[in-house]
């Protein structure tokens, strides 16, 4: 690669991007709270490790044109289609859901790897199609690539990964040029599908949407439980928060999965309403870098690359959000870059990588 070429690398993308992984660390660190299950497993330096991988994946990524990945993307739908055959029908289960193979000791989810392979096989789809985006055949011949994987990551039973890779088909449809109000069918037909799967729906899935509709403020068990104190835990924290590694809620285990799922809580409690707004700012920074590279990219494919990997990030940041204060029911999405979770950083990571990687080549001839 030219040594030009690091004069278009997104430095501030990437500047933000690992503070953020710092951040995130320094609060899995905080939050598992001397939990004896996980200072055993290491769950800190093995979140470090994962960072310092993804950084490398983010560098090497950049090193390669971004139009090589069509074709490595279709050997990872592959990968990733057998990998999730052999979860449904082998993988490790947690919480109800199997979603975990071990491979070399190791616990992994192919699922978070379907995301970043869907926006590359999507927006070069797309982009091959563009002039006859609102032919319904081309939608359909465009969407059974995620549906096939959908299919596959439904039955775990997984809803919030479902539902995160129709949400990034349907953007990079609609920044694909297609009408706003074919759009809204589309979404229409979606909340009438979901209305038709409820009942064949997980009873922790269904569970979680009664919670999310009638709350209980005074359970003591249960993903409502777990709710009320997420909401306790935030607004304890006040304008400055308890002080890092203070925060009675957190150090006290009243709040469970407090380094995953409420690690938004997490950091409410300790740092208070100051601190969760600086975090804020720095994750929407992220995805308005990565719009802007899409705005700079040299063609279609690549701007359709960074508008997947924005949608991606701002939909984890507003669902995991979101359901920390109970504004959308509880998912299993992670906040970007924060919560404990390897495959799930390492996914995001090469997202960056993929962003980073249209911009270093924005302005090459």
């Amino acid at each position: 690669m030219r040594l030009q070429t690091w004069r278009y690398f997104d430095y501030w993308l990437i500047g933000a991007v690992a503070v953020l992984v710092i951040f995130g660390v320094a609060m899995i660190d905080s939050a598992i709270a001397g939990n004896p299950e996980l200072v055993e497993a290491n769950a800190v330096q093995r979140q470090m490790i994962f960072a310092g991988i993804g950084f490398v994946v983010v560098m090497v990524v950049t090193l390669f044109d971004y139009h090589l990945w069509p074709t490595i993307g279709r050997v990872l739908y592959v990968v990733i289609f057998i990998m999730l055959a052999m979860v449904t029908f082998g993988g490790e289960e947690a919480f109800g859901a199997g979603r975990w193979l071990t491979v070399a000791g190791q616990l992994i989810q192919p699922s978070e790897m379907a995301k970043i392979t869907i926006i590359v096989l999507t927006a070069d789809f797309f982009s091959r199609y563009q002039d006859r985006i609102g032919e319904i055949p081309i939608i359909i011949q465009g969407a059974l690539w995620t549906l096939v994987l959908v299919g596959l990551i439904i039955v775990q039973p997984d809803l919030s990964t479902s539902i995160t890779l129709m949400v990034i088909w349907a953007a990079m449809l609609f920044a694909s040029g297609l009408k706003g109000k074919h759009i809204a069918l589309f979404i229409v037909l979606m909340l009438v599908v979901m209305a038709i799967g409820y009942p064949f729906l997980a009873d922790y899935q269904k569970a979680r949407i009664t919670n999310f509709l009638f709350t209980d403020p005074d359970a003591r068990f249960g993903e409502e439980y777990n709710v009320n104190q997420a909401l306790v835990t935030i607004g304890s924290g006040g304008l400055l928060g308890q002080g890092y590694g203070q925060g009675t809620q957190v150090q006290l285990r009243f709040l469970k999965v407090r380094d995953t799922d409420f690690i938004f809580a997490s950091v409410s409690h300790e740092l208070g309403f100051f601190g969760t707004v600086i975090m804020m700012g720095l994750l929407f920074f992220v995805i308005y870098r990565v719009l802007v590279n899409a705005r700079r990219a040299r063609d279609t494919f690549g701007a359709l690359v960074c508008y997947g990997v924005a949608t991606l990030l701002a939909f984890h940041t507003i669902v995991n959000i979101g359901m920390n204060l109970k504004l959308l029911p509880v998912t299993g999405l992670p906040l970007p870059f924060i919560s404990r979770g390897g495959s799930a950083l390492l996914s995001i990571m090469l997202g960056i990588g993929l962003v980073e990687s249209v911009a270093a080549r924005q302005k090459l001839s």
